[in-house]
């Protein structure tokens, strides 16, 4: 047992390094790439609008609608699908989840109506519920506590990817494939981007292990110096999983934890299903252009993000850099609502909501995951996930209506920054009870 120690203590001090960046390149490039793919699916919409939204008479108000009943289908599901994750593994619910969305993905482009158009909402709400819960589960499963700043950065970073190849590529699939075999320009943006998560999900189930000790490609003292740091936080649970969720629902933390993550959607609302119209009503007509122009807020935001979360683990703080983020995004929401003369500053009040939103995404879960079991987590992630879109269900439809309402975008703006200020206040309202906990 005593020479076991030493073995482990020697890898840790001479090699733990060198296992975690192993680790690290075996994990994060194949869920990067998923979570793109993922993206782009989700927010591919914003574009189509700009063409589909007189075919399908939809106004901003019911765009709005449809934007946010994809939260239906995936508030319902998220939690029993990270419950499942916990019993069958992350291969097989990746799999499963990829498959299905890259399917119904693709059959939205035959939607002729809005009531289509909101029902093919809900379905791939249904299709994608446990994705991004069940990914932030998986790496938690992989890396410790002290790692999760950066680690959630580098995964929350195919937001970022996502905006900065997805409005490219969207971008001159509008602009050139209408007409191609009788299909209209955004038939053919949901019908290309629905294809390869299909593929990817496949890929999953042979690439991707559940935990350290089905890994094949890491050798036995890796595995248990793997194992030994995740058990370093606390002892084993030996709850099952849905009973252990169900007592974490008594926990005050969830729920404000919760309040918190709720805050941040509003300004992933703004960014990621609103930048083409603003940009648009900036003055830039050109398709192409709003798709080239859409991805410079999230690569400026990625370069942000990762600074963000560099530092955070570097000070092992985690709360005020989520509130310093979630500050950041609602002041540029003031801000676009203000610079619409201008399409320069527009897209640069983009990108300062872009640092803002996806560093408060990475640096979020690093907050729940710290408190919570093992046991706990499946569902209490799933959780915070579900009850927190309820703010992607809201935040579109509000804002849509109040853009209608007003002729501009400023009082929704004004509202988007004081949620993002209370979620913030609440969160931060967590450090002192976390410690006393």
């Amino acid at each position: 047992m005593q020479q076991g120690m030493e073995g482990l203590a020697s890898i840790a001090s001479d090699d733990e390094r060198r296992l975690y960046r192993k680790v690290v390149w075996r994990i994060i490039p194949f869920i990067f790439v998923c979570y793109v793919l993922n993206y782009i699916d989700r927010v591919n919409v914003s574009f189509a609008k700009l063409q589909f939204k007189d075919d399908l008479s939809l106004t901003d108000a019911s765009y709005g609608l449809g934007v946010g009943l994809f939260y239906v289908g995936y508030i319902l599901f998220e939690v029993p699908s990270n419950l499942v994750l916990q019993k069958i593994g992350a291969r097989k619910t990746i799999m499963r989840i990829m498959c299905l969305w890259g399917l119904t993905s693709m059959a939205t482009a035959f939607v002729s109506s809005p009531l289509q158009f909101y029902l093919a909402r809900i379905v791939l709400g249904a299709a994608e519920a446990g994705f991004f819960p069940g990914i932030i589960l998986y790496l938690t499963l992989w890396f410790p506590d002290r790692m999760r700043g950066r680690i959630m950065s580098y995964f929350v970073l195919a937001i970022a990817a996502s905006g900065t190849i997805g409005g490219p590529i969207s971008g001159v699939i509008m602009q050139n494939l209408g007409g191609l075999l009788g299909l209209k320009n955004w038939q053919w943006l949901f019908l290309i981007e629905g294809m390869l998560p299909v593929v990817m999900g496949i890929a999953a189930f042979f690439v991707l292990n559940d935990r350290p000790r089905d890994a094949v490609w890491l050798s036995d003292r890796e595995k248990d110096l793997l194992i030994a740091n995740l058990k370093v936080k606390g002892g084993s649970d030996s709850r099952s999983g849905t009973r252990a969720f169900l007592l974490a629902l008594r926990k005050p933390m969830l729920w404000v934890a919760t309040s918190g993550y709720f805050s941040v959607t509003w300004a992933g609302m703004v960014l990621n299903f609103w930048s083409p119209t603003i940009i648009q009503r900036a003055g830039v007509t050109n398709l192409l252009h709003v798709g080239l122009l859409s991805a410079v807020p999230y690569m400026i935001g990625a370069a942000g993000m990762l600074v963000f979360g560099y530092h955070s683990d570097r000070r092992l703080e985690r709360h005020w850099h989520f509130f310093a983020a979630v500050a950041v995004a609602g002041c540029a929401a003031i801000a676009i609502a203000f610079s619409l003369w201008n399409s320069a500053l527009s897209v640069a009040c983009l990108a300062v909501l872009a640092i803002g939103y996806l560093s408060a995404t990475a640096l979020f879960w690093t907050i729940p995951t710290g408190f919570l079991s093992e046991r706990e987590s499946a569902g209490s992630i799933a959780f915070i996930s579900s009850a927190g879109q309820i703010g992607s269900l809201i935040a579109p439809v509000l804002f849509g209506y109040v853009s209608v309402l007003t002729g501009d975008l400023r009082m929704g703006a004004c509202l988007v920054a004081l949620v993002l200020f209370g979620g913030g206040s609440a969160v931060v309202s967590l450090k002192g009870y976390a410690k006393s906990d």
